[in-house]
């Protein structure tokens, strides 16, 4: 509390210190100007629609702007009147001066009777055809403000809406699409939605081959003595349209220069091209296999020019990945004498190789730090079809430095090669994707080896075969029908001790065999800023042992096997849905649910390890140290030895439930800040009741309260908040968040909630219950 105290009279003894620094250094007559104010209508009862959001439009098109502030400080203006003259063209001095700061904005920079103008140009333009504004400035002491009175007026409404009806082809086509007008009886007069509505009739006319038709050529009139305050509003094409923009245009020759440049221009055009289908192919070395563009361009000889097509065309031309530059050109034959245009098309190639290097830092919640570096090599045009071939070897490690278990070393190893075609490979023919989005058929192989100190090693083998397909800019599917994955593992230490201390580990150290396929499907329209409010969803199903387990023979123990390794055989669902709503420009509100479920069936008794859910970390419960949750109310705690505090521990479950909240908001620049709570936790379908001992193998204890009944499953929630920073650069999002649990589901039942015991002042609380993640981008 004394700690509160004494920050708030620092913060209020810096604001009336800096309240007065703001004018200390104005010359003799200078007024340092404060911002601006709007009142609308003040001496009417009368409120307009959205009256707020009309002031904070008025406001911000006021000028000049007054000095910047943070926390209602103008440290900027602070800044720059500290610096102080500076004596040097360099130095300090002139850095906080001329960077930092900037200089105070005078109320004599105001200009009353621009702002005035542009204010009621606003106003008429929503609307308010009668309105006025006058403005007038106010002075106290060395500080001036600006006042400005708005009289809007009743807001005027459309009435009547005319289309052109003449006989023209142009007035046919706009009176065929009037059910999609913008423009309907009864709204209110908007000058934008009037410009909206020019370029909605231009877009319908590029549809239909009017290539040089532009928005400009149509006209608007407006008729306001209509009375009852109402506007009718006649759409026009203007008489000074040229000929050029009133006739529709097709496609001639379709000339494609696949490996152009400056240099090659003129040999290239004087080259022999090699006819396909529709297509003059310029390309003397046969950089690209002709079939490739019948993908990827959409005009056909003949056709009317469409808008549609063209910027179908290009957009596959871009995101193929095979091309640095594309342009189109369309040329008009014998100078708009006809109705024809030709289509060039010119492509710069992408090099044939490149490679590139990274270097990663990581840092998580379980006192594991790390780095990892790749190298990846890249081949473009592979078989000169714009396939893809991405080959990478990775190397990393991660060493525990909290603990009692500091010390605790893993080392990684991945080699990976994929292979991407632009195209469908399927055994079907005419099976392909005509929108914008290039279709992908992708094939992979890696190998992964992970060494986990004197613990174990564990060697992943996996490969998949499948397809990547946007069906719009809001909707992707990947589906992989073919995905194999093999994991063997070698334990390095007394095998009853590790299990000892880690009952839910030996599922991770048997031999894992899945084959199976998977799907997924993601919506979101997170592209769309201008939305108040954005979504996000992404739902997946996976099977193992499914189809392919009609293949599989059994083997001595009775369970299906292919070359003597038993399948797992299992059904996995799961879904994120994220929501983000801005409250204000600069606050928002982000929430996500994650829901898993996973059935194992025939072999199996449990998903396998590497398909099981796992809570905590910084990604996602962030009060948990990552990977340490559950399953259920399992405390993996009680079985380490005594005296260890912390351990490797890889708690996983079959089931997963997690709700994440936080309040993202700016600080300043690109600093910014968030309050969060998580919720949530994984349980397996069925107890771990552990295994007796074997021939072979040691007993394995089980994991009591780790099974999920739906009666105590709210009961076994673990629930934590916290408070992170955020510097968000655009290209590069680094995060630190701190969080503390406010539930903890492994303590017994009546004692879960320990909101009761923090304890901020106390070290012993704050190094076992603060936790701190330290991560790249936002958690979600």
């Amino acid at each position: 509390m004394k700690l509160l105290i004494k920050t708030g009279i620092f913060i209020l003894a810096c604001t009336v210190w800096s309240a007065c620094s703001t004018t200390k250094s104005l010359k003799p007559g200078q007024i340092l100007y404060t911002g601006a104010r709007i009142n609308i209508n003040p001496d009417s009862s009368i409120k307009i629609d959205n009256q707020k959001d009309v002031k904070a439009a008025l406001e911000s098109k006021t000028r000049p702007a007054p000095n910047k502030k943070i926390l209602g400080i103008p440290f900027k203006l602070w800044m720059y009147n500290f610096a102080g003259e500076p004596k040097k063209p360099k130095g300090l001095r002139n850095w906080l001066r001329n960077k930092v700061g900037e200089p105070p904005v005078l109320l004599s920079e105001v200009k009353l009777p621009y702002n005035n103008a542009v204010l009621k140009s606003y106003l008429i333009s929503q609307g308010y055809l009668q309105a006025d504004v006058t403005g007038d400035t106010i002075v106290k002491g060395k500080k001036g403000s600006a006042v400005y009175t708005a009289i809007t007026g009743a807001r005027y409404k459309m009435n009547d809406i005319k289309m052109p009806k003449d006989s023209t082809v142009i007035a046919n086509i706009i009176q065929e699409n009037t059910a999609n007008t913008l423009l309907k009886r009864g709204d209110s007069y908007d000058l934008d939605v009037f410009k909206n509505e020019r370029i909605r009739i231009d877009n319908d006319l590029k549809e239909r081959g009017y290539f040089y038709f532009s928005p400009d050529y149509l006209i608007l009139q407006v008729d306001s003595t209509v009375g009852k305050n109402q506007v009718d509003v006649k759409v026009k094409v203007k008489d000074i349209a040229p000929d050029a923009s009133l006739k529709p245009y097709t496609i001639n020759n379709i000339n494609i220069y696949p490996n152009y440049t400056l240099r090659r221009d003129s040999l290239l055009r004087h080259s022999t091209p090699e006819v396909y289908k529709d297509f003059n192919i310029y390309d003397p070395r046969h950089t690209f296999k002709p079939g490739l563009f019948d993908r990827l361009v959409f005009f056909k000889k003949g056709e009317f020019y469409n808008r549609k097509d063209h910027n179908q065309s290009l957009n596959r031309m871009v995101n193929i990945g095979a091309f640095q530059a594309v342009k189109a050109e369309f040329v008009p034959l014998d100078s708009f004498r006809n109705n024809q245009l030709n289509l060039n098309i010119f492509l710069t190639p992408l090099k044939k190789n490149s490679l590139s290097f990274s270097v990663t830092g990581t840092s998580k919640s379980n006192s594991f730090v790390g780095s990892e570096i790749k190298l990846t090599q890249t081949t473009r045009n592979l078989f000169r079809g714009a396939e893809q071939l991405d080959v990478s070897v990775s190397g990393g490690f991660e060493t525990q430095v909290g603990g009692n278990s500091r010390g605790l070393n893993s080392y990684s190893f991945t080699a990976e090669g994929k292979l991407t075609f632009p195209r469908f490979i399927t055994p079907f023919k005419g099976f392909n994707s005509t929108n914008a989005f290039i279709p992908k058929t992708i094939a992979s192989l890696s190998y992964q080896s992970l060494n986990r100190g004197s613990l174990y090693n564990l060697n992943s083998f996996k490969t998949e075969f499948g397809y990547n397909w946007n069906e719009s800019i809001y909707k992707e599917h990947s589906f992989n029908p073919i995905s194999v994955n093999y994991v063997t593992s070698k334990i390095k230490t007394d095998t009853i001790k590790l299990y000892e201390q880690n009952p839910g580990l030996k599922q991770n150290l048997e031999k894992q065999f899945i084959i199976g396929s998977n799907y997924s499907f993601t919506y979101s329209n997170q592209m769309e800023e201008s939305r108040r409010n954005n979504v996000y969803f992404n739902a997946g199903l996976e099977t193992g042992g499914n189809v392919w387990g009609l293949f599989a023979s059994n083997n001595s123990e009775g369970k299906k096997s292919i070359f003597n390794i038993p399948i797992n055989q299992f059904v996995r669902i799961e879904t994120d849905i994220r929501d983000y709503y801005k409250i204000t420009k600069n606050v928002i509100w982000a929430s996500r649910l994650n829901l898993g479920y996973g059935y194992a069936y025939g072999n199996s008794t449990s998903l396998p390890f590497v398909r099981q859910f796992f809570a905590g970390g910084s990604n996602d419960i962030r009060a948990f140290a990552a990977r340490s949750l559950g399953p259920g109310s399992y405390d993996f705690r009680q079985d380490l030895p005594e005296g260890k505090t912390n351990n490797y521990t890889e708690q996983s479950g079959d089931i997963k439930a997690m709700l994440n909240t936080e309040l993202r908001f700016k600080i300043v620049s690109v600093l910014h800040g968030a309050f969060f709570a998580d919720a949530g936790n994984v349980w397996l379908r069925k107890e771990d009741q552990g295994t007796p001992a074997g021939p072979n193998t040691p007993a394995v204890k089980g994991r009591p309260g780790s099974g999920f009944d739906f009666k105590n499953a709210l009961d076994e929630v673990a629930v934590g908040a916290g408070f992170g920073l955020r510097v968000d650069a655009s290209i590069l999002i680094v995060r630190l968040d701190v969080a503390m649990p406010l539930r903890k589901p492994y303590l017994p039942e009546g004692q879960r909630w320990v909101t009761d015991k923090i304890d901020f002042g106390s070290s012993a609380w704050r190094k076992d219950n603060l936790i701190y993640n330290i991560g790249i981008g936002y958690p979600f």
